[in-house]
């Protein structure tokens, strides 16, 4: 028996077609309120990916230092360059 087809709101972005793109779009929840729940989840995605393993090693640790790193250059720029 085949499964029923997921609704165009409930795919991911990588799973729509690209005629598709403009009314998933549409769809999403652009609210303040929406952009934090999608932050929230991107950052509860990284944290349980990286950072809250079983076996934990230096990969997320590392990638925060080096935004950090890439970050604070970007900041400080401005004053090498002049």
């Amino acid at each position: 028996m085949a499964q029923p087809p997921v609704l165009l709101k409930d795919t991911k972005l990588m799973d729509v077609k690209l005629g598709q793109l403009g009314s998933w779009l549409a769809m999403r929840d652009f609210t303040p309120s929406g952009i934090l729940g999608g932050m929230r989840r991107g950052y509860d995605r990284y944290y349980n990916k990286y950072i809250n393993v079983r076996k934990g090693g230096l990969g997320g640790i590392s990638m925060l230092l080096a935004g950090y790193i890439v970050l604070s250059y970007m900041w400080s720029y401005s004053h090498v360059s002049k």
